[in-house]
């Protein structure tokens, strides 16, 4: 029987990019891609380790991978922040792992496929110098309207909670022509969507320039014709500058919406996260945006819990968080991680404590997405239609995105119409009802007709 392999991403969209990296590598090298686990003689989990839960995530999909050596799976690899930060444990602990890959030897998946099946056990880490495998068509798993452009890989930031630098090395911003052209070609496959990601996208430019390159990649990928919209994800505030601002303003193609992480808004805790930034910046910044961008819609996250927040900090965050109203916002509780500074610190806070004040702070922000998103009824809204829910003779029921909802973690819209739509169609709705996330509403159209 020939050898399939079968590939399993977790974590975040950066990670995906990677996972389809190596899917096109595979493929280039002639492996066949398998679309279950049980149709596979070798299955690649590629896996997240930034945080306790992600990490129990991981391990349970591996074990439950390796159940397959009984039956079908002749072999299993780990690839992705969890084989780069627990390599030895990995290798000393499960047995029924055959390779193990770092967050940046990716690119020698196929060597790695073809060791492993000559019994070859295989340990590959460390990062490489490059961001990105410039000549490989990645094999992209989302839908073929949309698609996500990693544009750097790294980090410089040193927060005191986080374990990703250490994972995925320095900032390593990719060239701009690369990135230009890599739109170009998936314009041209019919993309109308492309989503920028980073650890930091803002910081995009600072190691081949000396200074942020993001506002001048906008206005090239600008000029890309079949590109309709672009969006931004994982913006550092303090990198948010007004030039910035001024190229999304006089944008035709990239989205009002900017994901902002915050992840909290007290000097004192924003000081022991080494969070480069204050309260009083983060308004001037928000303020800023809204200014200038009076459609914008922020997303942010926030961290609970961290190592010394006081009750009177707490309720300042959550202060804060009434004051700016942000129209997307996400709360995890802090997460211990070790070889961390955050993880040394003596003041920790109890979990019962941060669970509560996560429920609390999205109570608050639950009120606050009710009403913004009640204030949008009858007002009509460019809507890229993303999948059918449900068919009932001449009516149909579908599941869509305005500019300001990213894939996956924001809102939706669902709508009806008379009409079949299709999936990467861009319509006008109207909007008929709210709930506190999504949004329902009618072909325009078909709505001004009464029908």
């Amino acid at each position: 029987m020939k050898n399939k392999i079968y590939m399993e991403s977790l974590g975040c969209t950066k990670n995906l990019i990677d996972a389809e990296m190596m899917l096109g590598l595979l493929r280039e090298y002639g492996f066949e891609i398998a679309d279950e686990i049980s149709e596979a003689t070798i299955a690649v989990i590629n896996t997240c380790g930034f945080i306790e839960s992600a990490k129990e995530e991981s391990i349970s999909h591996i074990l439950a991978a390796a159940r397959y050596k009984k039956s079908t799976l002749k072999k299993l690899i780990v690839t992705g922040c969890l084989s780069e930060r627990y390599h030895q444990e990995l290798m000393n602990e499960m047995p029924e792992i055959d390779g193990l890959i770092g967050t940046g030897r990716f690119e020698e998946i196929s060597d790695v496929v073809e060791n492993v099946m000559k019994e070859v056990k295989e340990l590959r880490i460390g990062q490489i110098d490059h961001p990105y495998h410039e000549n490989v068509a990645r094999l992209r798993t989302s839908p073929g309207y949309m698609a996500y452009v990693k544009i750097a890989e790294g980090c410089d930031h040193r927060c005191t909670y986080c374990i990703i630098p250490t994972l995925r090395g320095p900032l390593r911003s990719r060239e701009m022509p690369a990135i230009i052209n890599e739109a170009q070609s998936l314009a041209n496959e019919g993309v109308k969507e492309i989503i920028l990601i980073a650890q930091d996208t803002t910081s995009y430019g600072v190691d081949l320039n000396n200074e942020p390159l993001l506002p001048e990649l906008l206005t090239e990928l600008e000029k890309i014709e079949g590109i309709q919209w672009i969006r931004l994800m994982y913006c550092y505030p303090e990198r948010v500058s007004s030039q910035l601002v001024d190229v999304m303003k006089n944008s035709r193609k990239i989205c009002a919406y900017m994901d902002l992480p915050i992840q909290h808004s007290e000097d004192r805790i924003l000081k022991r996260m080494k969070r480069h930034t204050t309260r009083k910046k983060l308004l001037a910044t928000i303020k800023m945006l809204r200014d200038n961008i009076p459609s914008v819609k922020l997303r942010t996250t926030l961290i609970v819990g961290f190592p010394g927040e006081t009750p009177e900090e707490f309720e300042a965050l959550k202060s804060f968080v009434q004051e700016v109203k942000f129209d997307k916002l996400g709360v995890f509780t802090y997460s211990q991680e070790e070889n961390t500074p955050a993880a040394t610190l003596k003041d920790q806070v109890d979990e019962e404590t941060k669970v509560a004040r996560q429920e609390e702070i999205m109570k608050v922000q639950q009120a606050i997405s009710q009403h913004i998103q009640r204030a949008r009824i009858g007002g009509v809204e460019t809507v890229l239609v993303e999948e059918l829910l449900d068919d009932e003779g001449d009516q149909y029921q579908y599941a869509g995105r305005t500019s300001g909802d990213a894939p996956e973690i924001d809102g939706l819209v669902y709508i009806h119409s008379e009409n079949k739509l299709t999936a990467g169609q861009f319509v006008e709705v109207k909007i008929t009802d709210a709930l506190e996330y999504d949004l329902m509403g009618v072909i325009a159209g078909e709505a001004e007709s009464g029908k």
